[in-house]
């Protein structure tokens, strides 16, 4: 590989990554800082960026192109539509004075507005957005945070610190959602921070899974949760039954709403 390609501003160097991630597919901090020959600290800030505009995400050692099924992930009526009914059918579930964790995600945030009749409830999350919601609300729940380090990726915190806050106690209900639901293995992501996930479910009795219908299937290189750690998994009525069976199969009840 040529080194000292120095495009000459910043917007260059981005463009050409891009470039380079369109012909490859995947690229590493190494070969970059070696093409470009720039620091380690100025090809990070660029990744950085990129994935922040929605061109890439962020993987250990580089990055990978944006996967095509999460492009048109934006926010419409119709998917607003399906977290409401999913949030709605999940907040059903939860009692008065219920301890439970709410993790970070669109359709998880969405259960917060639903929880405005509960009395007394717990709520630990990893999210600010979610913390803020929660303070928002009139009968204002006992809020716990994970704390940990902040994880640009996925807006929440993670980490060791966090886990070890979130063993110093129980709960009745893990409210998570996902990226993906591979259909033998279970929930996955392309994000490579799982372990605080994994801590979420390991100390809640049950664990609910918040999911629209169009993510199942979809198999990502990382498995969040297995159906083993999932007790419930909430959907919209596009789930066919096809796969409403075959997760069945696996022990998990399934809610579609």
């Amino acid at each position: 590989m040529k080194r000292n390609f120095q495009p000459r501003n910043t917007q260059q160097r981005r463009h050409a990554i891009m470039q380079l991630l369109q012909q490859q597919g995947e690229v590493s901090v190494e070969q970059l800082v070696l093409l470009f020959d720039t620091s380690e600290v100025t090809i990070r800030k660029d990744l950085t960026a990129l994935e922040s505009s929605g061109f890439l995400l962020r993987k250990y050692g580089g990055a990978i192109l944006m996967p095509k099924e999460m492009i048109d992930e934006n926010e419409n009526e119709e998917l607003s539509k399906r977290k409401f009914v999913i949030a709605k059918a999940a907040a059903e579930r939860i009692r008065d004075h219920n301890r439970i964790i709410v993790d970070s995600g669109s359709t998880t945030a969405a259960l917060i507005k639903q929880l405005n009749r509960k009395q007394g409830l717990i709520v630990m999350t990893n999210s600010l957005s979610v913390a803020t919601e929660l303070r928002a609300l009139e009968n204002e729940p006992t809020l716990l945070m994970t704390g940990g380090t902040w994880d640009t990726r996925s807006e929440s915190f993670q980490g060791k610190v966090a886990e070890q806050v979130l063993r110093s106690y129980d709960f009745d209900q893990l409210f998570i959602g996902a990226d993906g639901i591979d259909l033998e293995r279970g929930t996955t992501t392309f994000n490579e921070l799982v372990g605080l996930s994994q801590v979420m479910a390991e100390v809640s009795r049950e664990v609910i899974v918040m999911v629209e219908s169009q993510k199942i299937g979809r198999k990502m290189p990382n498995v969040e949760l297995t159906w083993q750690q999932i007790n419930v998994l909430i959907t919209d009525s596009g789930l066919s039954e096809q796969d409403k069976q075959a997760i069945l199969a696996q022990g998990v009840e399934v809610i579609c709403v």
